[in-house]
């Protein structure tokens, strides 16, 4: 018998957990060792208010644990849902320890979550936002730049007839 690696097969968006829990159903657990959908941890800015979810790091992708042969090639590569290994033609190729690190994934952690803290904010560089709240509460500007380990933005707005740049909490403003 072979040693296990891990391979990565394509999904159809949104099937990944059903693909994920189809496999573990087939009763390879000895040849399947371990079927993932990495999530991530994001903070969302929308509308000044900040929320934690929870999203898949690679939509439409699954990662396996496995000991590839004709048995476990048949069951994977059958499963509703997913449309093939990656790799070149029909021939799954395993990633390599590089490709694991680079991925940003913990394969050594029991959670399996990539604790990457990504802010996601619904405006970017040469959006008019609007202050939302403090003292220059409804001016609108436009933003110059962003610092996303800070959570501010710089915005330029008009202040005394000539334009001024103020850097602001992301919480403070939001697209106009």
């Amino acid at each position: 018998m072979s040693e296990a690696k891990w391979y990565v097969v394509h999904t159809y968006s949104g099937y990944e957990n059903k693909v994920k829990e189809t496999i573990e159903s087939r009763k390879l657990d000895d040849q399947i060792l371990e079927v993932l959908v990495p999530l991530e941890k994001v903070v969302e800015l929308r509308n000044g208010v900040e929320k934690e979810v929870t999203k898949k790091m690679f939509p439409g992708y699954v990662l396996l644990h496995m000991i590839m042969n004709d048995d476990t090639w048949y069951v994977v590569r059958n499963t509703r849902g997913v449309t093939g290994f990656v790799g070149p033609g029909s021939k799954p190729v395993p990633l390599t320890e590089e490709e694991i690190k680079a991925m940003g994934i913990n394969l050594d952690s029991e959670d399996s979550m990539g604790n990457t803290d990504n802010l996601h904010i619904d405006f970017k560089e040469g959006d008019t936002v609007m202050i939302t709240s403090g003292s220059m509460s409804n001016t609108t500007g436009t933003v110059v730049s962003l610092n996303m380990q800070k959570r501010v933005a710089t915005i330029n707005i008009e202040l005394f007839n000539r334009e001024t740049a103020v850097e602001i909490s992301f919480a403070e403003i939001q697209k106009v």
